[in-house]
């Protein structure tokens, strides 16, 4: 019986970009997880630091085609929401 090379090629191809978006998936997570952690440390420098590193990396997966647009926006704007309901109170007072 023949083998089928290019339906094993692409399913090693699928594979690798599987495992790849998975890394962007999981450090996206993690960066968010470090932005949650300094905002409830009340740590606004901190925050804000993690903030622009999240919002870069979203950013990048969106582009790559990793998360969807609108996904990457919905993240973005909560997070951005969270940082300024947190400090911008602080900083009025």
């Amino acid at each position: 019986m023949k083998k089928k090379t290019s339906a094993e090629k692409a399913f090693a191809q699928s594979e690798v970009r599987r495992l790849r978006n998975k890394a962007v998936k999981s450090s996206c997570r993690t960066y968010a997880k470090a932005f949650v952690a300094a905002v409830q440390k009340k740590d606004a420098e901190a925050a804000q630091s993690a903030l622009k590193t999240l919002v870069s990396e979203l950013d990048s997966a969106g582009r790559k085609g990793i998360l969807t647009r609108n996904a990457v926006s919905r993240k973005k704007s909560r997070m951005m929401r969270l940082y300024n309901v947190s400090f911008s109170a602080t900083a009025a007072k």
